[in-house]
């Protein structure tokens, strides 16, 4: 099929999506523009979300496209709606015919701009992320990086949580890492613990000193750690992220492709809402979310059978099903997560037996599994 029948193709596809906000699809309702496909079937199009949209349009909208015979990889630039300025009605910003700023607006977001060349070498990227601190997103992110290691994958852990770094401590390592290279093209080596490749900023500050840095340090340093540090091929890198939806999330998916993110939360409503904006925030940034982990869903009183959920249950696995995203699993609370963390050595590693080490390692099996059967990145 030539180019310009495929993007009539994936036009036609995309007529079958129904906006329940409007009772149109999003092509007849003009959500959907500049709909094209290059040589190598790579399918692209602006997709215009509007207040009160759900975000799972813009997902839709993509494994529609994908869906198409002979596309190999969709892009959407997403559009989001602007944010009425103090005092102005919807009616006002509708009658009013003023020309607007241009550039990023209160309650935009630029699509993504993946930079080519960054990560080349990686096959695969994905980010660990939460709505809310304390609910073992580094922990998660460790073992999950700590399993693909010993399963024989070249794996690397960029630490993007630039106030929390607690990667460092969670693998044992407290080396700085070494420069390679002539002058002015210098390269940071990463530190490698437990077989896994490690960039952390607590590498380079000391143990008591604080990150006191704005928006714009934060992206240059997510930039720094991956132009000039040498990860080498890899067959896997995992991003530990900082908590919530600030400037590390978005540095990150307007420089590099992901192939998705996973959203750690606790039982409890407080984390769950906190996920929820989490998951909105990605969706909106057009980067896949691939699934809800649940952590310290529930003790077992040691030397009983008796399982206390000091967290409640659940949560996070309705949240998963409320909004259509896979669950991945729960992770007890566990004494021998504590203690691995303390020691630097990832659980799955150190305690392999314990109730928590098993569900990490059939949560890593099942993310594994699923990033095999996405496109390869660009």
């Amino acid at each position: 099929m030539s180019q310009g029948g495929l993007a009539t193709a994936v036009k036609k596809a995309l007529t079958g999506i129904v906006n329940p906000a409007t009772g149109q699809d999003v092509v007849d309702g003009g959500q959907v523009s500049a709909v094209d496909v290059d040589a190598e079937g790579n399918a692209r199009f602006v997709f215009s979300l509007r207040r009160g949209d759900p975000g799972v349009l813009v997902r839709r909208a993509r494994a529609a496209a994908g869906g198409v015979e002979g596309v190999k990889a969709v892009k959407v630039d997403v559009q989001l709606p602007q944010t009425p300025a103090d005092g102005e009605s919807p009616a006002d910003r509708q009658s009013d015919a003023r020309p607007r700023p241009q550039g990023l607006q209160p309650g935009s977001v630029p699509p993504p701009t993946p930079k080519p060349g960054i990560l080349a070498g990686v096959k695969r990227i994905i980010a660990i992320s939460s709505g809310k601190g304390g609910v073992g997103k580094s922990m998660v992110a460790t073992n999950l990086a700590a399993h693909a290691a010993a399963r024989g994958l070249a794996t690397g852990l960029l630490d993007a949580d630039i106030y929390g770094p607690n990667i460092p401590v969670m693998f044992g390592e407290r080396r700085r890492p070494p420069v390679s290279g002539a002058k002015g093209s210098e390269m940071i080596e990463p530190l490698e613990s437990h077989g896994v490749r490690l960039m952390s900023l607590g590498f380079l500050l000391d143990r008591a000193q604080p990150a006191i840095m704005r928006g714009p340090l934060i992206a240059g340093i997510l930039k720094q750690f991956m132009e000039q540090v040498a990860w080498g091929d890899l067959d896997l890198m995992v991003v530990d992220m900082p908590p919530g939806t600030g400037d590390a999330q978005l540095s990150l998916v307007q420089t590099v492709d992901l192939d998705g993110a996973v959203m750690v939360t606790t039982p409890q409503k407080v984390a769950t809402g906190d996920v929820r904006r989490g998951i909105k925030m990605f969706e909106r940034v057009n980067t896949r979310v691939l699934g809800v982990v649940e952590n310290m869903c529930g003790f077992q009183i040691p030397g009983s059978d008796e399982v206390v959920d000091l967290f409640g249950r659940g949560g996070g696995e309705e949240l998963a099903r409320e909004l259509s995203i896979p669950f991945l699993g729960r992770v007890p609370i566990d004494i021998a997560v504590r203690e691995a963390g303390d020691e630097g050595r990832p659980t799955v590693l150190s305690a392999p037996d314990s109730p928590a080490a098993a569900s990490l390692e059939k949560i890593g099996a099942s993310l594994l599994e699923t990033l095999a059967t996405l496109p390869a990145r660009r």
